[in-house]
This record gives C-alpha cells, sequence and structure tokens, in this order.
C-alpha cells in the first residue's frame, strides 16, 4: 500500500531544518534534506544526500524523491530554482517571491509602496553627499554580514572599488527594531504571530522579547497588518520574517527572510503553533495552525561560541538555577561568535525571564562561571 504522506525536500541542513524535523516527524511526514555534509546540524539528526545546491543535476535528482522543495537559507541562486520550476518541481516559496530575501534592491523595488528608509542603487558615488549612510551588499548579506555604516565619501568609494553595486540607505534613527513572523498557503490563507523585539548585537540577534514591550497596541497591530500585506503582495508560501524599525509610531521596512527565522524561535515553547510547524503546514496547503501565544511573555537568547566548548556540562548549573529554561543545542562546531544554539524562558515575569536568559547566555559562552 503506497504511504499516503508526502516526502518534504529541505534544501540545506543546518539548524533551521533541525528544528523543522520534531513537528515534522509528529506529522508523519518525511523530510529529506540535501546538505553540504553528514556532519551539518540537522544531517546528524534525519534522512540526507549529500550535495551541492548549486548543482542543477544534483537537485534534478534530489528533487526525484521529494513531494515539494523548501529552503533553510537563501544562498540557492534563483535560476536553479526557475530550471526546477520549469521542469514541474513543486518549489515553496517559489522563486518569483524567494528573489526578495536574495536580492535586496529588488526587495526595495517591489515594496516601493511601503515605508521604508530612503534608498537608492548606486555604481558610482558621484552625487552621494548625506553621511553617514548604511551600505549594503546587494546580494549574500546576513547576520551583519554584508552591511557597513559608511562616515566619509572615501570610505564609500573604496568599497565600491569591492563590491561594483550597492544598495544605500539613510541612516534612520529608530526607537527600536522588530519583526513579524507570517506564514501564507498556496490558497491564500494567512497568520502572524505577536510581533517580537530584536535586539542586536554587532550586526547578529542576541535576543528576541515577545510581545514587543513598550509600543501601542496600534503599532503591533499596524506591524502585523504590514506583515500580511506584504506576504500578499510577493505571493508567499511558507513562512517569512519580515524585519521593521519602529520609531514613535511609524514603521519602516527593513528586510525580509523568506524561510523560518531566528526572531521566531520563541515560538516552539511561546506558541500554539511554532513557525516550523507552520512552514511545513503552508508549504503542504494544510489548514494553519493558532498562533496565539501559550505565556504572557517569551524570551530567546541565541548561544554565541565563546571560550567554553562543553555544552552539555552547563547543563548542570543551568537547570539547577532556571528549571523551566528551554535548551536548544544546534551540535555545530564552537567557534566564537558562531550560532550555536538558544535559550528560551517564558512566562509572566518579564524581567525575571531577560535576567534567566542572559545569565545562561553568559554561563555558556564563558563569559561567567557561577
Amino acid at each position: 500500500m503506497p504511504n499516503p504522506f508526502p516526502i518534504i525536500g529541505v534544501i540545506g541542513a543546518g539548524q533551521l531544518a533541525r528544528m523543522m524535523v520534531a513537528p515534522a516527524t509528529a506529522l508523519g511526514v518525511d523530510l529529506l534534506l540535501l546538505a553540504q555534509s553528514s556532519d551539518d546540524s540537522a544531517a546528524q539528526v534525519t534522512n540526507h544526500i549529500v550535495g551541492d545546491y548549486r548543482n542543477i543535476d544534483a537537485l534534478r535528482n534530489f528533487a526525484k524523491k521529494c513531494s515539494v522543495i523548501t529552503f533553510e537559507h537563501e544562498l540557492i541562486p534563483v535560476s536553479v530554482i526557475r530550471t526546477l520550476e520549469a521542469e514541474g518541481v513543486v518549489v515553496r516559496p517559489s522563486s518569483d517571491s524567494f528573489i526578495f530575501s536574495q536580492d535586496k534592491a529588488q526587495m526595495r523595488e517591489r515594496l516601493s509602496n511601503f515605508r521604508s528608509p530612503k534608498w537608492q542603487v548606486i555604481t558610482s558615488a558621484q552625487g552621494v553627499s548625506e553621511f553617514p549612510l548604511i551600505a549594503k551588499s546587494i546580494t549574500g548579506g546576513y547576520d551583519g554580514r554584508g552591511v557597513w555604516k559608511i562616515s566619509r565619501l572615501e570610505e564609500l568609494v573604496q568599497l565600491l572599488e569591492q563590491n561594483g553595486k550597492l544598495l544605500i540607505e539613510e541612516l534612520l534613527e529608530f526607537d527600536m527594531e522588530i519583526a513579524v513572523m507570517v506564514a501564507r498557503s498556496p490558497h491564500g490563507q494567512a497568520s502572524t504571530w505577536a510581533p517580537t523585539q530584536t535586539i542586536q548585537v554587532d550586526g547578529i540577534c542576541l535576543t528576541t522579547i515577545t510581545p514587543v514591550p513598550n509600543i501601542s497596541q496600534s503599532v503591533a497591530v499596524a506591524a502585523q497588518k504590514l506583515a500580511l500585506d506584504i506576504a500578499k503582495e510577493i505571493g508567499l508560501v511558507g513562512v517569512m520574517a519580515v524585519e521593521m524599525f519602529v520609531r514613535g509610531e511609524d514603521i519602516f521596512i527593513n528586510e525580509l527572510a523568506m524561510r523560518p527565522h531566528n526572531s521566531g524561535h520563541w515560538t516552539i515553547e511561546g506558541s500554539c503553533t511554532s513557525q516550523f510547524e507552520q512552514h511545513i503546514r503552508a508549504i503542504l496547503d494544510l489548514p494553519l495552525g493558532d498562533t496565539s501565544m501559550n505565556f504572557p511573555f517569551a524570551v530567546m537568547g541565541n548561544i554565541l561560541g565563546g571560550t567554553k566548548t562543553d555544552m552539555y556540562r552547563p547543563y548542570l548549573h543551568l537547570m539547577a538555577r532556571s528549571p523551566s529554561l528551554k535548551i536548544h543545542q544546534y551540535k555545530k562546531e564552537v567557534r566564537s561568535g558562531r550560532k550555536i544554539g538558544h535559550v528560551t524562558a517564558v512566562g509572566e515575569n518579564l524581567l525575571d525571564l531577560r535576567e534567566s536568559v542572559e545569565h545562561a547566555l553568559a554561563y555558556m559562552s564563558g563569559e561567567i562561571d557561577e
């Protein structure tokens, strides 16, 4: 008797794919990963094939084993995705929407009706006179990479010599950065989670707080509506993070990430339906799940590699100190500044939750030892 359950092919085998495994298993859905190495985070725990995501023949062979293809990173060339689609492979999100998480210039152009920092694409510094400004590589940047604060014309000229073309944006003064996770299915059902404050250090998200403290209900609702409107505008299928700047009552669109995202990790413990289960539901065109919060607050912190290499021994201290703290290990090689896991605390007292998470991050990185 044939197995009626679909096989989801995931291009990439990092921690995002790893966190898809539990909800897929619960639903009886099989994942098959295209990994760069069997040592990749998700490849350690589920079925995978080792191959090059840039090689169309490798992807063709991979796609033959899958019911639908999705992604856990934005690095796959859009030309490769379009070739698969032309050959009848179901890819979600499609290349027509996925491109907006790969190409910042196309994203800005497509979302020109949505408020954003003033921007332009340049190949020359001629005529650029307002400094400081933000310069971004048009493709390939993430976690602070490919983003520069430029204070002088000479810096911009040098950066253009290295990159050829840049997206430049005004250096916006804002109160906070937030993100809204949004999901949408092929037949247009859509949902969002509560907006999340993202706290950045050196361009890397270190902590998230959900719901965003200290913003008005009107801003929270407007941010969710923006995410839903953008998802519809680009024809999203799957889960996406919409990153935004908030200044007073004004919201500015920053960037899109068309996949489960760091700012949604809190949903594993903090929401009725996690972003990872919702992504699976959306790309399979199943009814979407309830996104309401299980607790008044959820605080997530990224564990960054530091002086400690033994990530198991800290459990003795952390679990005794904070029995409700949830720890997620990605089983990646510990390197300085690298995301190797995350912790989440949920409950009613935001100050206690933040203290618990901050202590765990400092302890696991080796900054403190008590």
